[in-house]
């Protein structure tokens, strides 16, 4: 069957892509916001921020990994994935809402409160995301047009990322007139509206295509008490890493080294258990963890994910801290027609950042289906991972008032930083194809899970990394005499350091064993092989 003939509709396209403009009003809404709005106006202290969202990232993490397995083993009239899409909206709007919702309670109780409300936030985002990403592997057999679909996929989210990230310092001004509390609260419930309209379009055009083989050999109950005791098993190393993260000290160092050392020997004893004493849970994580393209790529998407949440996550604390306000943008883009960005304050330069940021983003992932024809995923990739970290790292010499050196350097990083999601989802699919062609089996929600668990472990790690290294400075968001003394960390968060990840993730691509020609020869044989089934 010819790839022609597994071309998606351009309305379906779009469809999809509606599904992550709505998971990024909350995914760039918390991944910029929620660290400053926590430590400048809810009013935590700046390490029990550290401490929430890398607690509540790294171990909704491991929710991830237990969506894909639900996700793979729902069957409905209406697919696997899609049913998950449309339930979880309602929940994923009211919990953003409440999440920057500022309650009248004393030091304790506020903490308690955000606790609550980030956890429930991060568990809705996981029963919506999880199953969207895994929509995407079983849309289209095709691994050319999952590309293509990813690119539209990651336009919608780039969208989506510039309303709430140019839209929520605009609107927090709008609505609070003054008092932020009032403002994040206000402009959160317009973005939880739009977000449930916005799935529920996806869900209505989309439609599953690619049927997993049938390889149920044991009983669910079996399956579930065995997964559960392995993902008890896999959230200490989780932990461990939590705690040397946290306290970085020589004991946490000591428990981190022989947790990993622990994991590895059980790991090995799993992959040894005779495929006979195997539940099919236990089969599907074997898959995985034998998977070599799938564990290069986790790593890689935790690297990548470390880059794009320090830029991003470290850029209100840059405008507010550090940026000039000598300069409005109306100057700074002089050839601007009118007067209408001729804005004063930095919440204008913040947001004319964003919108850069995100404009060029769109280009970019529309571009990438492109590119990937014109040099091949793997050297793409590569290459956008190299000129990205030294382009970001350039931002280090720019000064207070070097707006247009800081907003062109920003901007050109970003080109590059935009592809990057756009080609690790499609590779996922293509590591989940070539799962089902080594192994005979298919858990596309598992593979895809990784996606969204990464997104959340490296993010939790990027907002924890930010606050710790501004901690280490004396930083204190409530205390004006704290910020001189941070300013050194401020811009390395905005160059250097996310740079550093950047790099570390070419390293690890140059490993990656999948190439075009390869995919091409997996995708026509498992054509061949469902045909014959």
């Amino acid at each position: 069957m010819s790839t022609q003939s597994h071309r998606l509709p351009l309305l379906e396209k779009i469809g999809y892509s509606l599904g992550d403009a709505a998971a990024n009003l909350v995914w760039r809404g918390a991944l910029a916001f929620l660290a400053v709005f926590y430590t400048d106006t809810y009013g935590l202290e700046t390490l029990a921020v550290a401490a929430l969202l890398l607690i509540v990232r790294l171990s909704d993490g491991v929710t991830d990994i237990i969506m894909g397995m639900v996700a793979d083993r729902t069957h409905t009239r209406w697919g696997k994935f899609r049913p998950w899409v449309l339930f979880s909206a309602p929940l994923l709007g009211i919990f953003m809402a409440l999440t920057f919702t500022t309650p009248d309670l004393g030091p304790t109780g506020k903490l308690v409160y955000a606790y609550v409300t980030y956890i429930c936030l991060t568990l809705a985002y996981t029963m919506n995301n999880v199953p969207y990403s895994a929509l995407m592997g079983v849309m289209t057999p095709s691994n050319t047009e999952r590309t293509n679909l990813s690119s539209w996929r990651f336009a919608g989210a780039f969208l989506g990322g510039f309303l709430v990230m140019v839209g929520t310092p605009i609107l927090v001004n709008v609505f609070g007139q003054g008092d932020e509390q009032q403002g994040y609260q206000y402009t959160m419930y317009l973005f939880s509206v739009l977000l449930v309209i916005l799935l529920f379009a996806t869900f209505q055009s989309t439609k599953e295509r690619v049927g997993a083989p049938s390889t149920q050999t044991t009983s669910k109950k079996t399956d579930w008490v065995k997964f559960s005791i392995n993902m008890l098993l896999a959230a200490v190393p989780l932990i461990s890493a939590t705690l040397f993260f946290y306290f970085r000290n020589l004991t946490t160092g000591l428990i981190f080294i022989t947790v990993v050392g622990l994991s590895a020997i059980f790991i090995k004893r799993l992959i040894r258990k005779p495929e006979s004493n195997k539940s099919d849970a236990e089969k599907d994580i074997v898959d995985l963890l034998t998977n070599i393209p799938w564990v290069i790529l986790l790593g890689i998407g935790f690297l990548f994910m470390m880059f794009n949440g320090i830029k991003i996550g470290a850029a209100a604390y840059y405008f507010k801290h550090y940026v000039g306000d000598g300069v409005s943008i109306g100057q700074m883009i002089s050839w601007w027609p009118t007067s209408l960005l001729n804005i004063e304050g930095k919440e204008a330069f913040l947001s004319f950042y964003f919108a850069s940021l995100l404009t060029i983003s769109v280009v970019a992932a529309l571009l990438t289906g492109f590119l990937v024809k014109l040099i091949g995923k793997k050297p793409l990739f590569i290459i956008t991972l190299l000129l990205g970290a030294i382009l970001t790292s350039l931002i280090y010499l720019t000064g207070p008032n070097d707006l247009g050196m800081l907003f062109g350097l920003g901007v050109a990083s970003e080109f590059f930083a935009a592809i990057m999601p756009v080609l690790f989802f499609a590779m996922l699919g293509d590591s989940a194809d070539y799962s089902e062609w080594k192994n005979k089996r298919r858990a596309t929600g598992l593979v895809f899970s990784a996606g969204t668990f990464i997104n959340k472990t490296g993010g939790g790690f990027a907002g924890a990394l930010i606050v710790i290294v501004l901690a280490a400075y004396g930083y204190v968001g409530t205390d004006e005499s704290t910020i001189a003394l941070a300013l050194p960390a401020l811009k390395s968060l905005m160059s250097w350091i996310p740079g550093v990840f950047a790099f570390a993730a070419a390293g690890l691509m140059v490993l990656y064993p999948l190439n075009d020609k390869k995919m091409l020869k997996i995708e026509s044989e498992l054509i061949a092989r469902r045909k014959s089934s």
